[in-house]
Order: structure tokens, then C-alpha cells, then sequence
């Protein structure tokens, strides 16, 4: 199909919940996408994060293949090899002792809720289940996700939306102190807020954070939904803190593009939720866990994640050098270009034109890169970002 009749289609049979760019994708290799007419585009969004690896890197379609040929799924009731495999891996290099297997970011997420829930509940009883977050976060589209995220913009429509959430200010230790209450059993933030505009918290609030939790026995959940697996340098970016989280949540480069999310805790957690208090139909599903070994693999190789770090500098470098952006930040190849003027909606959309994917986040040009793109690639990538940022202020 050329791009009008895959249009055609979509506009015909799926409900209309995206603002997609003029562009149908087809296939690609490493960070390069090819669509529908055989054009290429360089990626800098990686499917939000979600290719860690690229396109179709040919050690994880091989995992992935090999799986499927051999087990597609078995339910939850069941042990399985692979999935018990990918929960080793996953502790051994985060350093937590448990983790839960989901399907997405947001379904880690309220894995995450319930657990601290139903932690603070056991030991404190009914009336301690509320949640601060902060405010310009984001952890999600559920109903309960959506209330967790600290952005008004999403808490509408959809009403009544779960309660027992507050917000705090972002970098602000002492309104996370005002805001907490007796009835707070857990502070969860991004370290890096994503959606929010790609926006890193300061390591004297974090660490503050940190202690104050540890002081007032409320567990400290990171949201690295799009921090982890590798996009900030590290395996997770509260390595960068010096922190230790009681439960972090993952997923998106975790499956190196197929559907997984996971809640990783400490011991103390890793009997909360036993069995019938929480579940998942597809969550371990043996050919998504063969891919994410996969990642991993990669992953846990000795210079990966260090060569990641300098590619992470060297498109930092690139962008602070392009005329037309105000500055950068961000950690590793989770960055946000501040343009000095124009539209980054409009910008986005028209680097689609030139040969460029790259995503937005508030006024902000948010890149996202695969963690294997190379120097080569990221020099076109930026090539048409100048062209295009040169032709839009012209």
C-alpha cells in the first residue's frame, strides 16, 4: 500500500486518538526508517523510546524469531524458562530483588501504586494509601495514571478519576514535606520528566527526597518508564542520583520494540502482592521476554552503555552548535532542544519532510535516539535539523 490508501484505511477503521505525521513507515535498519515509497528517514524518537536497539537489529529479531517458533504464550499459571530468565537478569543488573512483569508503562505504573498501597496498608492499616507526585508529570493515559500525572491539562473528561493523589512542586523539597500527610504512604516522580519538557530534577532535591522517605517510612518510586534501560547512559538514570528507590517501573526500551513494562523492588516488597492481589493475562510473555533478554544483552555489555554516554555528548555538542537552538538538556540521549524561535510541533513536522523523526515535548524538540544509532547517523540526523530550522526561520 502507498501512504494514501494506509491513510485511507486508518481514517476509515481506527478511532482517531493520535495526531499522526504525513508519514507511513514500513520497515528500517539501526536508526534508519523507510516508509511506504521507499524514502528514508533518519530516527531520533526510536518510537518514543521504545527501539533501543533500532530496527529489526538482527541479534533481537533472531531471539525473537526463535521464540516465537518455539512457545508464543503460556499463561501466568505456568512456569516458563524464559520468563524466569528475564526476572534474573533484570535483578541482577538493577540490584533489586523482585519484579513484576507487565505489558506497558502505565500498567507498571499502577503495578507500582498498588504495591506501595498494599505495603502501607499491611503494616499501617486503611486511611495511608495516598500518593504525592509532582506537578508537570506524567505517568500515563489509565484512569489512575492520568490522576497520578501532576498536569490539569489531563485531569479532564474522564472524571470520576481515581482518588488519593496530591502534588508537589518539582525541585521543591519543603512543599513535598507541606504536602505530605499523615495519610501519604509513597512519593513517586520521573527523574527526568519527559512529557513534562524533558525537564532532569536536581540532585540535592533527590537526594533530600530520598532521605526524607527513608526518614517517614514512605517508599520512593522512580518512574523510568522512558529514563531506563540505557536512554540516559545508565541502566537507570537513579544511578546518576546515588539513590535507591524501594520500587522502580520500566518498560518501553525494556522489549526493544514489542509491549512489556516491569515494577522492580527491594526484598522488603517482594511478598506484598501475593498471589490473586495482582495479575496480568500477557504480562511474561515468553516471545516479548526473549526480546528483552536481548536488550539486555546488549546492554550489559562492558563498553555499551559507556559509548552511549559519549554519542549522548557528542548530539549534545551537535545541537548546542545549531544557531537556532537555545540550549539543551537532559541526560545521555534523552535530551530536549529549546529553540530560540518557531514552532517545535511545526518544526517536527516539517524535519518529516526533510528526511528527520523527531519528537516534541511542550516547546521543546525531544530526542530520543536508538541506543545503537551511529556517529554517522546522528550527523545526518542534525544535517536535517539545520536544514530544516534554517528553512523554517527563513
Amino acid at each position: 500500500m502507498n501512504f494514501g490508501q494506509v491513510k485511507q484505511k486508518e481514517d476509515r477503521y481506527l478511532m482517531s486518538t493520535y495526531n499522526r505525521f504525513p508519514v507511513a513507515l514500513a520497515g528500517g535498519s539501526g536508526a534508519t526508517a523507510v516508509d511506504t515509497e521507499g524514502k528514508q528517514y533518519i530516527d531520533f524518537g526510536s518510537g518514543i523510546g521504545v527501539n533501543s536497539l533500532g530496527y529489526c537489529d538482527p541479534e533481537w529479531v533472531r531471539a525473537v524469531s526463535a521464540q516465537a517458533a518455539s512457545l508464543q504464550h503460556t499463561s501466568n499459571l505456568y512456569y516458563n524458562p524464559v520468563t524466569a530468565s528475564l526476572g534474573e537478569k533484570l535483578c541482577k543488573m538493577s540490584g533489586f530483588d523482585r519484579v513484576f512483569l507487565g505489558n506497558s508503562g502505565a500498567e507498571a505504573n499502577e503495578g507500582a501504586i498498588k504495591l506501595a498501597r498494599k505495603y502501607s496498608f499491611d503494616h499501617y492499616g486503611e486511611g495511608r494509601g495516598e500518593i504525592v507526585t509532582l506537578v508537570n508529570s506524567f505517568h500515563g493515559r489509565t484512569v489512575t495514571t492520568l490522576a497520578a500525572t501532576g498536569q490539569e491539562k489531563f485531569h479532564q473528561y474522564f472524571a470520576p478519576f481515581t482518588g488519593g493523589f496530591a502534588y508537589a512542586k518539582a525541585n521543591d523539597l519543603q512543599n513535598v514535606k507541606d504536602t505530605v500527610s499523615d495519610k501519604t504512604c509513597a512519593v513517586m516522580l520521573e527523574l527526568i520528566q519527559g512529557e513534562g519538557g524533558v525537564l532532569p530534577m536536581e540532585k540535592e532535591f533527590v537526594s533530600g527526597l530520598a532521605q526524607f522517605c527513608k526518614e517517614k517510612d514512605l517508599l520512593l518510586i522512580v518512574d523510568e518508564v522512558q529514563t531506563g534501560i540505557g536512554h540516559t547512559g545508565k541502566l537507570f538514570c537513579f544511578e546518576h542520583y546515588g539513590i535507591r528507590p524501594d520500587v522502580v517501573s520500566c518498560a518501553k526500551g525494556l522489549g526493544g520494540g514489542l509491549p512489556i513494562g516491569a515494577v522492580l523492588c527491594t526484598e522488603k516488597l517482594g511478598a506484598v502482592l501475593g498471589a490473586g492481589a495482582h495479575g496480568t493475562t500477557f504480562g511474561g510473555n515468553p516471545v516479548v521476554c526473549a526480546g528483552a533478554l536481548a536488550v539486555l544483552s546488549r546492554l550489559e555489555q562492558p563498553a555499551f552503555l559507556a559509548e552511549v554516554r559519549e554519542k549522548g555528548e557528542y548530539l549534545k555538542k551537535g545541537l548546542l552548535s545549531t544557531p537556532e537552538i537555545s540550549g539543551v538538556r537532559g541526560i545521555g540521549m534523552m535530551l530536549g532542544a529549546a529553540l530560540k524561535s518557531g514552532d517545535a510541533g511545526k518544526i517536527a513536522t516539517a524535519c518529516v519532510k526533510n528526511g528527520l523523526l523527531i519528537l516534541t515535548a511542550k516547546d521543546v524538540l525531544r530526542l530520543l535516539p536508538p541506543l545503537t544509532i551511529t556517529r554517522e547517523e546522528i550527523d545526518k540526523g542534525l544535517a536535517v535539523l539545520r536544514q530544516t530550522l534554517q528553512e523554517e526561520n527563513a
